[in-house]
């Protein structure tokens, strides 16, 4: 089966809301071993969506609508889906009596339109809605089936997995579903990866092989269709295999989840703390840190040392060092290890991480924009010092220095699981 989906509302094209339900369905119905692609985004203009049916329906088996269900005369989709098939419009009477005690339990008055929300097109399917009031539809003409959902994703999410997907699953009968595996890797760029497992993707054909990147990571995907889990599972393994014996040593781990996740799940395997102390990077280590939940019992806390004085008074890095005839500065390999090592001591952490350089836009200390010096001081050893040359905008100069520090950190505490030191 082949899927489309169709975003109605014309907030989407004005960029006012983002479209994030296009991701969760493509995620959820290839899961269903539905193929999904194209994706549509269409204004609330009765013939713009008729077109966007019937240029959908010339290439898919399955139509999934989101948005235009709700109560206004800008909320067209099943009076134009109606009027393309042929049929009327009815209205469901449970979704009528929920809109009914929903006003009357308010003591607020309702007007006609807002029966409007408990439309059903004739032969459909209601798909109800226990987050909101207005019902979807679920129904097959000619060999085309269509399934329409509520835009917020607060009501389409639920009615998705409920109704929705039941009517789906009776509809496909016996199917091959897709199942995947997420492979995240750092310390490696996207293309370096894909070179290193290139005849690999270029002689997949079941599983596949696909690369993602954002910054300072880099995911593949390994996916494949079978009958049952554990054929899944078989096939999945070997491929990963393949991958892990290639470039295992950037892979940290199996599913998606960020870097900083993976070093707080190996801190607390190992029984280890961290500390850090960052200048050009703004506090981004311990923003990252601490959106792990349960953080708090390997993240001691850390400092932002913006200037030299904060370094001075914080951390008790000697003026001599940061200014002056002949001093190193601010930005330079040994301020960078005093970094870590100070504040390693000052939390009584087993590791110091330490960021500065320059981030942009302009030089600093005569420095070009991009150089960043970063360290890591285990307890009782001496800090390691890390020279990097980064380019791109301020904000992805600190992104990829901060996840320098996390894959290193990975890299260390992965070694000390690996020898049985935990």
């Amino acid at each position: 089966m082949k899927a489309e989906l169709i975003a109605v509302g014309t907030e989407l094209l004005l960029g006012q809301i983002v479209n994030t339900n296009a991701q969760y369905l493509s995620r959820r119905l290839a899961d269903l071993g539905i193929d999904v692609y194209y994706q549509s985004v269409v204004g609330d203009n009765p013939h713009r969506i008729r077109s966007a049916i019937e240029t959908a329906r010339s290439r898919a088996d399955l139509l999934v609508f989101t948005g235009g269900l709700g109560p206004t005369q800008d909320d067209l989709t099943k009076d134009v889906l109606a009027e393309y098939l042929g049929l009327a419009l009815t209205y469901d009477e449970p979704s009528m009596a929920k809109i009914v005690s929903f006003f009357e339990s308010r003591g607020v008055h309702m007007v006609d339109s807002n029966k409007r929300q408990a439309s059903t097109i004739t032969g459909a399917a209601a798909l109800f809605n226990d987050a909101g009031l207005a019902v979807g539809n679920a129904i097959e003409a000619d060999g085309t089936r269509y399934i329409l959902l509520p835009g917020p994703p607060r009501e389409m999410k639920p009615m998705f997995e409920g109704p929705a997907l039941s009517w789906l699953l009776s509809e496909l009968g016996e199917s091959m579903p897709l199942y995947s595996r997420l492979l995240k890797f750092a310390g490696i760029g996207e293309s370096t990866l894909e070179d290193k497992l290139l005849d690999l993707i270029d002689g997949q054909t079941d599983p596949t092989i696909a690369p993602y990147a954002k910054e300072g990571e880099v995911a593949i995907r390994v996916a494949t269709k079978a009958t049952t889990a554990l054929e899944a599972q078989s096939k999945l393994d070997i491929a990963v295999e393949a991958i892990r014996h290639r470039v295992g040593e950037y892979m940290f781990a199996q599913e998606d989840i960020p870097l900083e996740e993976g070093v707080v799940r190996l801190l607390r395997a190992t029984g280890r703390t961290v500390s850090s102390a960052e200048s050009c990077s703004g506090g981004l280590f311990a923003e990252l840190i601490t959106n792990i939940p349960g953080s708090s019992g390997e993240y001691a806390g850390g400092v932002v040392t913006y200037t030299n004085a904060m370094k001075h008074q914080l951390l008790g890095i000697p003026m001599a060092q940061l200014e002056g005839p002949g001093a190193p500065g601010a930005i330079s390999e040994s301020t960078a290890a005093l970094m870590a090592e100070r504040v390693r001591e000052i939390a009584d952490a087993d590791y110091g991480v330490s960021i500065t350089g320059v981030a942009g836009p302009a030089e600093s200390e005569g420095k070009p924009v991009g150089l960043v010096y970063y360290a890591i001081a285990e307890r009782g050893k001496q800090a390691e010092v890390h020279t990097m040359h980064l380019s791109g905008s301020r904000e992805i100069i600190r992104v990829r220095a901060v996840k320098s520090v996390l894959y290193r950190l990975w890299q260390s505490l992965r070694g000390i699981e690996q020898s049985g030191q935990a």
